[in-house]
């Protein structure tokens, strides 16, 4: 595996997203180069690498480097034979695609994702970028007073808010996932506290009074969109994006039909959303 020594990463913008270079995935990752990416990601939340030539084993075997794999509670579809790999596609056939509306993957799942590399092989000519945005400083742009007032809130993730209609993987139990959060997440290895509810999965504030949950969360959502907090980025083919799920939020933009895309995405398990003060 040939890349320059220190790993280079050129940042997207001042808050979120950095592009490395002269890495190639499919040999495997050694354990001096995982430490490298690890505070890659821990530094710029998503972290993107282009003119990457990976088999489904190699995509897999690169995520276990950073954790167990989850298996997707409602997949619009799965790879044959490889039940990790969810299929991301859209062409002129579709009538919805996933990830239209800000969010963090799998937000209603008692132990949300760790993190997500998506690896596209085929791009439309133009469109289909993703915005990714930084909950580090969605959070940190609120005011002191509202910080306070989140601080020991939880709230709602509810699946079936986005995966009414699709059927269960197999391998978990028929409903869909639902769980309680923080709605300030406090990510477990950098200590940074990060906003943690959107608008695909997030429902109900518990403490407060419903005319009172959906007026703070219509606000929140709103704050998430933020052009300040976020990096845009345009996919070529054979590119992958790993992302940090427990500090991003991010939104996949379907201004490209009826032309194709289409990918894979391995998804890395998490732990259980905690906030400390």
């Amino acid at each position: 595996m040939m890349r320059r020594s220190p790993l280079s990463v050129q940042k997207i913008s001042p808050s979120i997203g950095g592009e490395i270079g002269d890495i190639d995935l499919s040999g495997g990752v050694t354990d001096a180069l995982l430490a490298d990416l690890r505070e890659a990601l821990l530094d710029n939340l998503v972290i993107f690498f282009r003119d990457q030539h990976l088999t489904p084993a190699q995509h897999k075997a690169f995520g276990r480097r950073f954790g167990q794999l989850h298996i997707h509670p409602a997949p619009l579809g799965v790879l044959d034979g490889h039940p990790e790999i969810v299929v991301v596609q859209a062409d002129a056939n579709s009538t919805q695609v996933a990830g239209e509306e800000w969010h963090s993957d799998v937000s209603c799942d008692v132990e949300p994702p760790m993190g997500s590399m998506l690896y596209l092989t085929e791009v439309p000519a133009t469109g289909g970028d993703t915005l990714f945005a930084s909950m580090y400083s969605a959070y940190e742009a609120l005011s002191d007073s509202m910080q306070h007032f989140l601080a020991g809130l939880t709230a709602t993730h509810d699946g079936a808010r986005n995966y009414a209609g699709r059927r269960t993987d197999p391998k978990r139990k028929a409903e869909y996932p639902s769980a309680e959060h923080p709605v300030v997440r406090t990510h477990p290895e950098t200590g940074r506290n990060a906003l943690f509810v959107n608008p695909l999965f997030t429902t109900r504030i518990v403490q407060l009074r419903k005319l009172e949950s959906d007026s703070l969360l219509r606000m929140l959502f709103r704050h998430i969109e933020n052009p300040e907090f976020q990096c845009r980025f345009r996919w070529k083919r054979n590119s992958l994006a790993f992302w940090d799920n427990r500090c991003t939020q991010h939104l996949a933009l379907w201004d490209y039909y009826p032309q194709r895309r289409y990918g894979h995405r391995v998804t890395i398990a998490g732990d259980r959303p905690f906030y400390r003060q």
